[in-house]
């Protein structure tokens, strides 16, 4: 079995924990074959909501080379970027692409709620009822369809996200059932464009997005498809990506996805 892990955070991002060199070193320790560093590069900062265009590159360039000087003779090492909340400014995302080195691999991810509630970030969602969740939800999505119309990533990160943070937060189990409509709206843009999706381990706890809507997208032709774990400590690198490459066969998946430059690369499930 062929272990990849295609969602992981360094220093290098304002919440990771641990260098690039630690996280190969503990893929290679969970029998991962293949890392792709993902680090949040964001439109806006974090703590003030303020509009960002830059990067620290060569930072994650020194630490990506220490990490394949260590452990390159192990385990294959990308590096790949997850871009935050390009829907907030298609312009600010394009400037911090176009200064990016050449990456092997983009996730486009939405951490807001949608504009109807000020694109709060979801890790602060207050606790609330079912009904104010769904409309969360649905203002999300509405941010994840302007994301998938730019289309300048290789998957959607996470796409049912604000399931964690409800969760986390107010205890309260949410999917996105009554929101299928909008989920194949947001499907319709990317799978003919050769975007494709995530199945996010959440570090262990129910994966993003769960069985119902990986059944979706591969029934409407969706193929491209990786797994990452979100791992921000060395803990959680390749957590659950045997089981979760078990959960894409059960979905009628024959393959899940690694990158080189961009470029997909499909490895037998």
């Amino acid at each position: 079995m062929y272990l990849a892990d295609y969602h992981v955070h360094s220093t290098c991002s304002p919440d990771g924990h641990c260098t690039m060199a630690q996280m190969a070193e503990a893929a290679v320790a969970h029998g991962l074959q293949e890392l792709c560093l993902t680090d949040h590069v964001d439109t806006i900062y974090w703590d003030t909501y303020a509009p960002r265009t830059d990067f620290d590159w060569a930072r994650s360039l020194r630490q990506a080379e220490e990490a394949r000087r260590l452990w390159g003779d192990r385990l294959t090492f990308k590096l790949g970027a997850e871009l935050g909340d390009a829907a907030l400014s298609f312009e600010r995302a394009e400037k911090l692409l176009s200064d990016a080195p050449p990456l092997d691999f983009v996730i486009g991810s939405v951490h807001m709620m949608g504009p109807r509630y000020g694109h709060e970030d979801l890790y602060y969602i207050p606790k609330a009822d079912k009904a104010y969740y769904d409309d969360v939800i649905a203002d999300y999505l509405d941010d994840m369809l302007a994301l998938a119309r730019w289309g300048r990533f290789q998957v959607l990160g996470h796409l049912t996200l604000p399931v964690r943070y409800i969760w986390d937060n107010a205890g309260i189990k949410m999917d996105f059932s009554s929101h299928l409509d909008a989920v194949e709206a947001i499907f319709r843009e990317i799978i003919p464009r050769g975007i494709g999706i995530e199945c996010n381990t959440n570090r262990g706890a129910i994966p993003l997005p769960d069985e119902m809507i990986l059944r979706l997208y591969r029934k409407m032709g969706g193929e491209i498809i990786t797994i990452g774990s979100d791992a921000h400590t060395t803990q959680y690198v390749g957590c659950k990506a045997a089981q979760t490459q078990e959960l894409l066969k059960n979905c009628g998946f024959q393959y899940f996805t690694t990158f080189t430059k961009g470029k997909p690369e499909f490895r037998s499930l």
